[in-house]
């Protein structure tokens, strides 16, 4: 492992910075570490993009729509670098990693300044550095992951909840995913390091940790002392985290002693987060998934049969190349017997690259959106059916602040991931497990009432 030295370069007076993430919750925390290499350097958090001396973009590149506002939100700042010309414009992440992207971006947007991948942000520092000391473009990209880079300094966006990458890379290939790609192949972090950092966000106050990884299952294959399951147990005796959540979670490699770690360990919650893509087994032959229809439901009945009131949530994309009415039944089917309490869902979205990019069977728009209104619909009336249940039982919330909605109420979240916005207490409950009875629930979230003890 490479640690990074403590940069001795320092901004000599107050500057201001600006990040803005696109994607996953693996983009969220590089962005958490790129600014905390800029406080590091004497920048302050700016959220006026307007106003900030630095503007930053880290761009994911899973979906088209993703790269279509990297592109539009660049164009806008051309005026202001205008009137600006001091101001630093720095595009980094998954999308700087395709091939010709970096290039196209200094032909037709040539007033940003610095452009890097996904392996090098801690390369930040000395790039921001040489950029103040001169006028062109700098492009640094690195081809190939290296060594993970332990120490970097990390400014969170909370203080209750937390991410902690466990590893980097994916290894699976599906062939409509450009990740492996842009994010390398698989690389576990050292358990020791892991623990660590989670010890630390306790020290701090932190009563929550995410566990993140492209697929958190495959973890420590590469190190060969160490177990995703043996990490969960690791992790739960940590003292201070009341609750350990972990994503995401590839079914091919989800194993027994995943689950019995999740039934097990008090503080890992029970909530498996499992991306099917698709109900039909054809459909998942050609994403590459390495499983069927079949064994997908195989282990859903065994998580449902060995951790009780387990949450089950998931992934799945409508209109894929090839893709059947036959087969979107296929899927239907299948969320109505998995009973999902949520699903991300999205509509297939061609990426140059993949292998799903060159299929020549593409899905007319009209109608994957059409497919797409019909699952949300289900899903949508499975979930609202399920927190049905919920009225006037009582559960745990870990109190995060005031509603965004109503800010006369508190909110937080159940074990299993749901939202609950409540009345009966105030702004101390923050960072507390109170128990709320639920007096209305909703479809997306459940209203209720503290229970004073």
């Amino acid at each position: 492992m490479t640690k990074l030295h403590e940069n001795e370069n320092k901004v000599d007076k107050k500057k201001l910075y600006y990040i803005e993430t696109w994607g996953c919750q693996m983009n969220e925390e590089d962005s958490e570490k790129l600014a905390g290499m800029l406080e590091n350097m004497g920048y302050t958090k700016s959220n006026v993009r307007n106003e900030s001396d630095i503007i930053i973009f880290n761009t994911c590149c899973v979906r088209e729509n993703a790269e279509f506002k990297v592109y539009g939100n660049l164009g806008e700042l051309k005026a202001l670098k205008k009137s600006n010309p001091d101001l630093i414009i720095a595009v980094s992440g998954c999308m700087m990693q395709q091939k010709g992207i970096p290039e196209l971006i200094k032909k037709k947007y040539p007033h940003v300044d610095i452009i890097f991948g996904t392996h090098n942000i801690h390369r930040l520092p000395e790039l921001l550095n040489n950029s103040l000391q001169g006028k062109s473009t700098l492009i640094e990209i690195w081809d190939a992951e290296g060594d993970i880079i332990e120490g970097l300094p990390i400014q969170r966006e909370g203080d209750i909840k937390a991410f902690v990458t466990i590893m980097y890379g994916c290894n699976n290939f599906c062939t409509y995913c450009i990740v492996p790609y842009t994010r390398g192949r698989e690389r576990s972090r050292e358990p020791d390091s892991i623990i660590n950092e989670i010890k630390e966000l306790s020290s701090k106050g932190y009563k929550e940790i995410t566990l993140l990884g492209q697929n958190v299952n495959s973890y420590g294959k590469d190190l060969n002392n160490m177990s995703f399951a043996e990490l969960l147990r690791l992790v739960n005796q940590v003292e201070g985290i009341e609750r350990v959540r972990f994503m995401t979670s590839h079914p091919k490699d989800l194993t027994e002693d995943v689950i019995l770690a999740v039934k097990e360990c008090d503080k890992v919650c029970e909530h498996i987060h499992l991306p099917v893509q698709s109900g039909s087994t054809q459909i998942l032959k050609k994403m590459n998934r390495k499983y069927s229809k079949e064994d997908y439901l195989g282990l859903v009945e065994k998580i449902k049969s060995k951790i009780n009131g387990v949450a089950l949530t998931t992934d799945i994309i409508v209109g894929f190349p090839g893709e059947t009415e036959e087969d979107f039944s296929e899927t239907l089917d299948l969320v109505s017997k998995v009973e999902y309490d949520s699903a991300y869902t999205f509509i297939y979205s061609v990426r140059k690259g993949t292998p799903a990019g060159k299929y020549e069977t593409q899905v007319p728009e009209t109608l994957k959106h059409e497919r797409f209104n019909r699952l949300v619909e289900l899903i949508n009336s499975i979930s609202e059916r399920k927190n049905r249940e919920f009225k006037n039982k009582t559960v745990e919330v870990l109190v995060e602040g005031y509603s965004k909605s109503d800010e006369s109420r508190l909110t937080g979240r159940t074990r299993t991931g749901k939202l609950v916005n409540f009345t009966g207490g105030d702004i101390n409950l923050t960072g507390k497990l109170v128990n709320v009875k639920i007096t209305e629930p909703q479809t997306w979230t459940l209203q209720g009432q503290l229970i004073c003890d």
